[in-house]
C-alpha cells in the first residue's frame, strides 16, 4: 500500500516532580533539605529513514509519545530523564504544523531531503527543582519543590515527496508504465485500459561508464487535474523534486485523441500547479511511433516542441526505438541542473546506488537485497 499522506500527534514526556525531602541522618545535626530535582521528559524526533518509502506505518499507529522523567528522590537523587523517541520517515518527507483551529495545514516545519536527517518536533518537559534548591539564610528547611514542566503536543502532517531525477507525465495510457519497465527493474502493471497506474513507481535507470538515476512514473493527468479531476492530482507533488520532466505523448491514433491537444492539456495542468515546474528541463516524447497512423500528427507535434525550445524524440517503449536517446538527453539534463548552482529543489536526492536500491525496495519490481551476513555485521 502507498501512502503518502497522514497526520500525526505526537507528545514529549513530561517533566519530574522535585523532591521535598531533609536528611536525617545520625551524628549530622541540622542536616538540611536534599530533595533531588526531576528528571526530563523524553524529546519526539522525525527522523529520515532511507529504509523507508511509504508512509503506511503511520496508518493504524498516528500517536506517538516519549516517556516521561522520573520524581526526584531524597539525598539529592535526581529522578532519571526520559528517553528519546525518534520516528522513522521515508526521506523526502514535508513536515507542516496543524494550524489552531485545526483547519488546512500551512505552517512548514521542514523538509527532511537527506538520510539521517534529525529534527525535533515535541520538546521533552523539564524536570523540576527539589527543595535544596530553595533554602536560604532566612529559610533553613524549605518545604517547597517545582513540579515538572508538561511535554509538548503537537499534530503534524506528513506528506511525502519522492526523490527522483526525472519525472515521466502525460494522459492516461500514454505509455509512461511501459517506458519505465523498458529503462529499469521497476515492473509496473501495463494494460490497455486507462489508469492502470494508481500508484507511483520508480525506477533506477543505468547508463555506461557508471551512470545512474531515478526516474518516477506517476498515474496518468487529465484536464482539471490541478483542480481534482482524475488521478493524477494526488501525486503531483512527486514530481516537484524532480530536475527534468519527459512529456510522453501517444501518437498512434488508438486512443482518438489528438496528440498536439494532449500536449497543450499537460502543459497547461502543470503551469497551474505549479508555475515552478515550467522552469525544468523538458522533453517531448512522441510514443507509439511503431503504430503510428498520421505522421502529420507528429509533425505538428514536433514543430510545437520545437516553437518552445523543447527537445523532441520518435520513440517506442515497445520496441526501443529512440530510447537510448532519450536516456542520454535525460542525463544531459540532470547533469546540467546539477551545476546549476540556483537549483536547490532536489537537494538530498542524490542517486548514489546505496540509498537508491534500499529506497527503491518496496516498490513494485524492486530487485530483492539479501541481508548482510552475521560476520558482515559484525
Amino acid at each position: 500500500m502507498f501512502v503518502d499522506e497522514v497526520e500525526v500527534s505526537t507528545t514529549s514526556g513530561d517533566g519530574g516532580r522535585g523532591a521535598v525531602s531533609f536528611r536525617r541522618e545520625k551524628f549530622v545535626p541540622r542536616g538540611g533539605p536534599d530533595g533531588g530535582d526531576g528528571g526530563h521528559g523524553g524529546s519526539v524526533y522525525l527522523v529520515a529513514d532511507p529504509h523507508r518509502n511509504t508512509l503506511v506505518h503511520f496508518r493504524f499507529n498516528p500517536k506517538f509519545e516519549a516517556p516521561r522523567g522520573q520524581n526526584g528522590q531524597g539525598s539529592r537523587k535526581s529522578g532519571a530523564s526520559g528517553a528519546d523517541l525518534d520516528i522513522p520517515v521515508p526521506v523526502g518527507t514535508e513536515v507542516l504544523v496543524r494550524d489552531a483551529d485545526g483547519g488546512t495545514p500551512d505552517s512548514p516545519l521542514a523538509d527532511l531531503v537527506t538520510a539521517g536527517e534529525r529534527l525535533l518536533v515535541a520538546k521533552g518537559g523539564r524536570g523540576g527543582l527539589g527543595n535544596s534548591h530553595f533554602a536560604t539564610s532566612t529559610n533553613r528547611a524549605p518545604r517547597k519543590a517545582q513540579p515538572g514542566e508538561p511535554g509538548e503536543v503537537r499534530v503534524l502532517y506528513l506528506r511525502l515527496k519522492l526523490l527522483a531525477d526525472v519525472g515521466l507525465v502525460g494522459f492516461p495510457n500514454a505509455g509512461k508504465s511501459t517506458l519505465i519497465a523498458r529503462v529499469s527493474a521497476a515492473r509496473p502493471k501495463v494494460a490497455d485500459y486507462p489508469f492502470t497506474t494508481l500508484t507511483p513507481h520508480l525506477g533506477v535507470v543505468t547508463l555506461s561508464d557508471e551512470r545512474s538515476f531515478v526516474v518516477a512514473d506517476v498515474p496518468g493527468l487529465i484536464g482539471g487535474a490541478h483542480t481534482g479531476h482524475g488521478l493524477g492530482h494526488q501525486f503531483l507533488k512527486h514530481i516537484e523534486r524532480t530536475r527534468c520532466l519527459i512529456h510522453l505523448v501517444d501518437v498512434s491514433g488508438a486512443s482518438e485523441r489528438v496528440p498536439l491537444e494532449d500536449f497543450e492539456t499537460i502543459r497547461r495542468e502543470l503551469e497551474l500547479y505549479n508555475p515552478e515546474l515550467m522552469t525544468k528541463p523538458h522533453l517531448v516524447v512522441a510514443n507509439k511511433i511503431d503504430t503510428l497512423e498520421d505522421p502529420a500528427q507528429v509533425e505538428r507535434l514536433q514543430a510545437r516542441a520545437h516553437a518552445l525550445g523543447l527537445e523532441f524524440f520518435r520513440l517506442s517503449g515497445v520496441t526501443g526505438e529512440g530510447v537510448p536517446q532519450l536516456l542520454e538527453a535525460c542525463w544531459r539534463a540532470i547533469a546540467q541542473a546539477h551545476q546549476d548552482p540556483s537549483d536547490d529543489a532536489a537537494e538530498g536526492a542524490a542517486t548514489e546506488a546505496a540509498v537508491l536500491e534500499r529506497t527503491l525496495l518496496s516498490f513494485e519490481g524492486a530487485a530483492h537485497v539479501s541481508a548482510p551476513s552475521r560476520r558482515a555485521r559484525r
